[in-house]
């Protein structure tokens, strides 16, 4: 079996959005409201971030999908920039430059043969002329069937942006229906309406000794 994904760093952001989405719901700032010094929702956050590798373990089929999108999304884009940066400024100029040239050669060619110039040297500028000519219409052709080929492979499927997002925020949901908000409501106390008051350690959130035989009150700080 496959271990756990940890959490890349650059998807932390996107746990933080969620662990402040789920501190946002009506039950768990109902249960910290209770707390007027804030110190509660301030350590169930620090415990969230804490374990933010057992949170999003939860979502974890989620997360590989999101990851492997992503990294096919970014192969691809490095594949294109590196073998594509340079030829499509080619095949954009080649047609361009075989085109002026071939112009310029006909019509040097063309003004020695008026000028009943000697020598071999109009014959071969208008034959240099239809090669260019012949070059500019090959390389136009090859352009156009590139652009159409592109143009239908877009058509085709959505776009590799909207595909990782929208496997981004599938990961996201489930982040906060599976892992972020089981969490946290399991360490808000084992009733509803008490709230976590300042008489432990930061690092856990556990009844307060002294008053577990009163009220069971869970507690950190």
């Amino acid at each position: 079996m496959a271990e756990p994904s940890r959490l890349r760093p650059d998807d932390r952001a996107d746990f933080e959005a969620a662990l402040h989405h789920a501190l946002g719901t009506a039950d768990i700032r109902g249960v910290l409201g209770a707390d007027p010094t804030g110190r509660a929702a301030a350590h169930l956050r620090a415990h969230a971030l804490a374990h933010a590798d057992d949170i999003a373990a939860a979502a974890e089929r989620p997360y590989r999908s999101y990851l492997d999108v992503r990294r096919a999304a970014r192969h691809e884009a490095r594949s294109l920039l590196g073998a594509g940066s340079l030829l499509p400024a080619l095949a954009v100029l080649t047609p361009l430059v075989a085109g002026t040239s071939a112009a310029a050669l006909f019509l040097i060619g063309g003004l020695l043969h008026v000028a009943h110039a000697l020598g071999p040297l109009p014959g071969s500028l208008v034959a240099a002329g239809w090669t260019m000519a012949l070059v500019a219409a090959v390389t136009g052709l090859v352009t156009l069937a590139a652009v159409l080929h592109t143009a239908l492979r877009r058509r085709g499927g959505p776009p590799a942006a909207d595909q990782v997002e929208h496997a981004r925020l599938v990961w996201r949901q489930e982040l906060l229906d599976r892992g972020m908000l089981p969490h946290l409501r399991r360490h808000l106390g084992p009733h509803p309406g008490t709230a976590i008051t300042s008489c432990s350690p930061p690092d856990t959130l556990t009844p307060c000794p002294a008053r577990a035989r009163e009220d069971r009150t869970p507690c950190s700080d």
